[in-house]
């Protein structure tokens, strides 16, 4: 019997080292989880026992440090979650976000497995779907809004009603310029009118490339200098022409104020731009893929999704560090970077194996004289069958 029993211990001590040797051949590899070999002894209706049997390869799904890179697409999930892939069908979940761009726009990694997750403009609640950056440039946009903050000196003079004229600056209080696009992306100089027309009342007037609109909006403060009422202000039109389209332009001027100071614009923004290509893309720590275009716009264009599961210990790896789900796994849990449960993304950066070399070294030295002792039990016995063979 004591043959059997050292037999076991070698094939253990055996696949303990080979487990030990995994760990260590991977501990420069991105997103990679140590393994262990846990054992069991073998039941026997004797008092001794049979031998050792390996009971399990168990990975230990800790995390590992997060080191910088200088790449954007390099991701790291800090706390739980693993990227969803597609490989050719088969969905599978890793850790490891070293990601490149194909020449299709796909997001990939090294073994061409494809990134997943919700497209623009939809919901986290569906299906994650294969993410794919577009290759089309971004198209202009038509300027819809406008929103400036200003101070308009209170001490103004009031001027005559009906006298306003584009090209004397007699008959306006103050103006101030902003650039606009039209549809076609084409860029319009244009001008603000203000006119004080009354106590705490003003006029406002528009132009662009010396058209001016026809509406005449009006604003209105209270006594205390705070802007209480907007009128007509929600519909500037103008005709640009040149194949473009017609433009309705909304202006809000919200935070205005009328104090006993000189003339100041604080902000002044608009939401029209001229076409754009991809220059740059980046991934935000929520797992948004933010598009840059040469037109100075960003554009989330999708969002990465994660997964997790009830068992992290039940899922089967599939080699190239990823693993798939099992019965014992349970079906994934699904979401976004940041929400719940899961970690948020850092771009940039990528998670390092969770390797412990010195802890792996001292489990090689302890396993390598495990496997020398169950040898030296195995030599024992011959020695001992040699003796009673001799016995006369």
């Amino acid at each position: 019997m004591g043959f059997s029993q050292a037999l076991s211990g070698l094939r253990a001590a055996a696949t303990n080292l080979d487990v030990v040797s995994n760990n260590i051949a991977n501990s420069q590899v991105v997103g990679f989880k140590s393994a262990r070999a846990q054992f069991a002894d073998v039941y026997a209706s004797a008092q001794v026992g049979l031998g050792t049997r390996v009971a399990g390869i168990f990975q230990d799904f800790s995390d590992g440090n997060i080191e910088a890179t200088s790449r954007n697409m390099d991701l790291a999930i800090a706390g739980k979650g693993f990227f969803r892939m597609d490989q050719q069908d088969q969905i599978q979940f890793s850790r490891n976000g070293q990601f490149t761009i194909d020449k299709n726009g796909y997001i990939v990694n090294a073994d061409g497995a494809r990134l997943t997750g919700y497209p623009r403009g939809e919901g986290f609640g569906g299906q994650p779907e294969v993410l794919q950056i577009p290759s089309a440039g971004l198209e202009a946009n038509q300027t819809a809004n406008v929103s400036g903050v200003f101070n308009l000196d209170a001490g103004s003079p009031v001027l005559p009603a009906g006298t306003f004229d584009i090209n004397d600056s007699d008959t306006y209080s103050y103006a101030n310029s902003i650039t606009m696009y039209d549809s076609l992306g084409n860029a319009h100089p244009s001008m603000m009118y203000f006119t004080k027309i009354g106590d705490n009342q003003w006029e406002v007037r528009i132009s662009r490339g010396g058209e001016l609109a026809p509406e005449v909006g009006q604003i209105d403060f209270d006594t205390n200098g705070l802007l209480v009422n907007q009128t007509n202000m929600d519909a500037f039109t103008f005709a640009p022409g040149a194949g473009a389209a017609n433009m309705s332009v909304d202006f809000e001027l919200d935070g205005t104020t009328q104090f006993a100071n000189q003339f100041e614009q604080t902000e002044i923004a608009q939401d029209g731009y001229v076409s754009g290509t991809l220059m740059q893309v980046a991934v935000d720590e929520n797992g948004g893929i933010i598009g840059t275009y040469s037109n100075e716009q960003q554009v989330t264009l999708g969002t990465v999704a994660l997964a997790n599961f009830q068992s992290l210990e039940g899922l089967k790896s599939v080699g190239g560090n990823a693993w798939i789900e099992t019965k014992s796994s349970g079906i994934p849990i699904l979401s976004v970077p940041g929400e719940g449960q899961f970690g948020s993304l850092m771009s940039g950066a990528v998670e390092a194996s969770n390797v412990d070399l010195t802890q792996e070294l001292v489990a090689m030295i302890i396993a390598q004289r495990n496997y020398q002792a169950n040898a030296q039990s195995i030599k024992a016995q011959d020695e001992a069958l040699q003796t009673t063979m001799q016995l006369k």
